[in-house]
């Protein structure tokens, strides 16, 4: 079990992931502060009841801690930064601090090991290809791991039009190779969807 602070946000972010803020709360600018002064991350959870600015929300209580490798002070004044999605865990109990900032004890989440991929869909790696290239996301940041389960099965969680309440489920899911099928039986409707939509 280890104390960390909670940014609950209207985001999923999985492991390997890249996370984009824009600062301007004193709560989270002192928990930025903190976090670059210790060298230690802070637990990013999806929010379940409330919002992301003014009283402290209601995470969903599996998260991903996130580091910070890279901030700015912006032309507007706030404080960017990238943050690149490290383990996840699980809240066993939270606490609010007198700055309004939440501060959980979590237990750490494994993935559990799975045997390499023996081949990547070819339309698959052409999607990836096509995203992780993209400028500004923030995946220049990220190692690929191509035949890995679990990074390409978060890859997809990311990039795939999905619910936020899909890819928390997504993000409950221990085994790599569960998640990459549940993700797999999801895009023959994405495609049909996207033909609706012509």
């Amino acid at each position: 079990m280890m104390r960390i602070p909670i940014f609950p946000l209207r985001t999923v972010l999985f492991p390997g992931g890249p996370l984009q803020l824009r600062i301007f709360e004193t709560r989270y600018l002192d928990m930025v502060s903190q976090c670059l002064r210790e060298d230690r991350g802070f637990g990013v959870c999806l929010i379940q009841e409330g919002n992301e600015i003014g009283e402290p929300a209601h995470p969903h209580p599996v998260g991903t801690i996130a580091r910070i490798v890279d901030w700015d002070k912006r032309p507007d004044g706030l404080l960017g930064l990238t943050a690149i999605g490290g383990e996840r865990f699980r809240i066993r109990s939270m606490e609010l601090a007198k700055n309004r900032l939440l501060w959980a004890q979590v237990e750490p989440l494994s993935a559990e090991q799975s045997p390499p991929l023996p081949e990547q869909p070819a339309e698959l790696t052409r999607m990836l290809d096509q995203v992780l290239a993209l400028p500004g996301l923030g995946y220049e940041h990220t190692p690929r791991a191509d035949g890995d389960a679990d990074w390409l099965s978060c890859r997809l969680a990311e990039i795939l039009p999905l619910r936020l309440e899909d890819r928390q489920r997504l993000l409950t899911i221990s085994d790599p190779m569960i998640r990459l099928q549940s993700l797999q039986s999801v895009i023959p409707a994405l495609r049909l969807g996207q033909k609706d939509d012509a």
